[in-house]
């Protein structure tokens, strides 16, 4: 039997994995109660119907390549963002992205840097680059941007910063996140990680406020690239479907190290229809911002802690072992995301349902609230 150790550099070697939510069908295996998931942020209504439609008439062209620019879908986003098509980038999912940026500007002897308690892929793609990352304690349940910029040294390249934060739901403001990027220096590049633009983006308008200004920073030519993703609002998490707006001069060093034919002509089909569909996208937002007002009042009136959300999850400290409270949910039929995995020990994440799914999750949080009084 050969020893595969000695293929494998030690970085690599000492790599975690990623865990995944638990599926539906996992959990309902493991407690034997009919479950719904509200662990992986997903749409609760699922994909577009027209995205649907799309899928169907593309799979009768399964025999041939897709298009590995993806020059429909690229120009259509384009056009969205008012940027000239080679400003885009479309990959397998905007964590693909991620694994691409580690790649090309990450190396042994260099660092990467991010808050504590942000995604939970960026520490993997810097280890698989064999790179360093540094984590900057949060404040205030986000990112700590003067602390980071203080955290920024010779070696450092990318800094990973999610606006809205996952899983915290935080959000920085335009102004500081613009006080942030002038201060930065020239040698670190900043991966803007807006997966949660489109439910930002209410919950700004709603709160008076402005979002973001990430895709005008890329115009300017400033050191940034901007991710964005259809798993979210659109409802194509199972596709893998995302792209980066960055200028050209970075996108043409993407293109060198992204796999070829890695979207495929069905997640191009489907997302062309998914942007165009903004009935279902209306839809899902509206639903977003009532359940994050259900599921606030409702786990305060517990006497929970919850965050303020910018995303479609809500932040809840339960003020116990995290994983024992998910998994007395889970034998009340509702799947969540436990936080120890990202030092939170006592937080669970709880994606934003259908009202029926909210309600179903506050008589579950009920019961598991008063189990752990008695």
């Amino acid at each position: 039997m050969s020893n595969f150790d000695f293929f494998v550099p030690p970085h690599i070697r000492s790599m975690g994995r990623y865990v995944p939510g638990k599926t539906v069908r996992q959990a309902e295996a493991e407690s034997g109660v009919r479950s719904i998931k509200l662990a992986s942020n997903e749409n609760p209504f699922g994909p577009s119907p027209l995205a649907v439609e799309a899928i169907q008439r593309a799979a009768t062209e399964m025999n041939w390549y897709p298009d590995a620019d993806s020059a429909e879908l690229r120009a259509a986003i384009a056009e969205r963002h008012g940027v000239p098509a080679d400003y885009v980038l479309l990959a397998a999912g905007s964590s693909s992205l991620l694994h691409m940026m580690a790649r090309m500007m990450l190396a042994p002897g260099l660092n990467a840097v991010t808050s504590e308690c942000s995604f939970i892929s960026y520490p993997l793609v810097t280890q698989a680059a064999g790179a360093t990352l540094v984590k900057v304690p949060m404040r205030d349940y986000g990112y700590d941007l003067d602390g980071i910029l203080a955290a920024i040294d010779e070696n450092t390249r990318l800094v990973f910063f999610a606006n809205p934060n996952n899983p915290t739901g935080s959000f920085a403001p335009v102004a500081e996140v613009e006080r942030f990027l002038d201060r930065v220096p020239k040698h670190v590049m900043v991966v803007l990680d807006e997966a949660y633009s489109d439910f930002a983006e209410v919950f700004a308008a709603e709160r008076g406020v402005e979002y973001s200004r990430g895709i005008e920073h890329v115009r300017e030519g400033r050191n940034v690239i901007v991710l964005r993703t259809f798993s979210k609002a659109q409802g194509l998490a199972g596709l893998r479907l995302g792209y980066g707006v960055a200028h050209p001069d970075l996108i043409q060093y993407l293109v060198r190290v992204k796999v070829v034919f890695s979207v495929s002509a069905i997640a191009e089909a489907a997302g062309l229809a998914a942007i165009r569909d903004v009935e279902h996208i209306e839809k899902t937002l509206r639903n977003n911002v009532a359940g994050a007002k259900y599921l606030a009042e409702k786990l305060t009136e517990m006497g929970l802690n919850v965050l303020p959300t910018w995303a479609n999850f809500v932040y809840v400290e339960v003020g116990e072992d995290c994983i024992a409270v998910a998994k007395r949910l889970q034998s009340e039929g509702v799947i969540i995301r436990p936080l120890a995995g990202w030092g939170a020990k006592s937080a669970i994440r709880v994606t934003i349902g259908k009202s029926e799914e909210n309600e179903q999750f506050v008589a579950a949080m009920k019961k598991v609230v008063s189990a752990a009084v008695r």
